[in-house]
């Protein structure tokens, strides 16, 4: 018996080990200095910052249109969803949970973990195949969870008040840097979170797009029908989740991890192992 236990606990401390190797080895290998697109790389990765003029056009158009929202639509919307039947808003206030990153990032975690846990005593296919298994997957994790961050720490130093804090529905109350969840509506995370799985997701699985995209309308639509934000806020966190995903993929793509860009600037993205190729890995993983 005590054999037992301490072979079982020899195998649990060396896949600890190899996890926490290809851990370290991927976020080396994430974060390591751009190569082999020349001496301007970031310009290859985001032209956009080479044109600051149209970067300060988009800002302005999205601020015209939250300054916009913010005095034709947000208050009419958070009234007008009061006003709505009761099993319709009872409805929404179930699904609005399944749009918190959570439910994708713990899950996805925990695979690239096991995924890193697993012996490297492969052939060389194998190893290639559960080597971009963990660079599709660790895209995932990476593209929903910096929008949410990035989205979590902008909403706390603007400090939008949500709809019905102060006692009214009062979209021009603020009070930045407050760090409480009842100032910290603009941009919805919820919102983020799901319109970053649309982009991250599409990107990889082009034909689940559609569904995608009424799970995170669906998402969006639920905060303001139980009044936690304002269209605006519901917007704008889109919108960074979209970007958010957008950024993320460049980065992988310099980094040649699933992705790389062509000298016009194109992205082109690697192709994933097939089923049977994955099949094969688990075979020889049982054997």
């Amino acid at each position: 018996m005590n054999e037992t236990r301490s072979g079982a606990g020899g195998v649990l401390v060396a896949a600890a080990r190899r996890c926490a190797v290809t851990v370290a080895y991927a976020l080396k290998r994430l974060t390591q200095p751009i190569k082999g697109y020349g001496p301007h790389p970031w310009r290859r990765g985001f032209p956009w910052f080479d044109e600051p003029q149209r970067l300060a056009i988009g800002a302005a158009i999205v601020v015209a249109f939250v300054v916009v929202g913010m005095i034709f639509i947000d208050a009419a919307a958070s009234n007008a969803v009061r006003r709505l039947a009761y099993n319709v808003i009872r409805f929404f206030d179930w699904i609005t949970d399944f749009g918190k990153s959570g439910w994708f990032l713990w899950p996805l975690g925990i695979l690239f973990l096991l995924l890193a846990a697993l012996p490297q005593n492969l052939t060389a296919m194998s190893r290639a195949v559960l080597a971009a298994s963990m660079v599709r997957v660790g895209f995932l994790f990476v593209a929903i969870g910096a929008p949410g961050l990035f989205a979590s720490i902008v909403k706390n130093m603007i400090g939008r008040a949500r709809p019905g804090v102060g006692g009214s529905v009062n979209p021009y109350l603020f009070d930045p840097f407050f760090w409480t969840p009842s100032y910290a509506s603009l941009p919805s995370g919820h919102a983020t979170a799901a319109f970053a799985v649309l982009a991250a997701f599409g990107t990889l699985w082009p034909r689940a797009r559609t569904v995608l995209l009424i799970y995170a309308l669906l998402m969006a639509v639920s905060r303001v029908v139980i009044t936690a934000h304002y269209p605006t806020d519901v917007a704008l966190g889109a919108l960074t989740g979209l970007i958010g995903v957008l950024l993320v993929r460049r980065w992988f793509a310099l980094q040649r991890l699933g992705f790389s860009i062509k000298a016009d600037g194109q992205l082109v993205q690697y192709p994933g192992p097939s089923p049977r190729r994955l099949k094969s890995v688990a075979r020889e993983l049982l054997a």
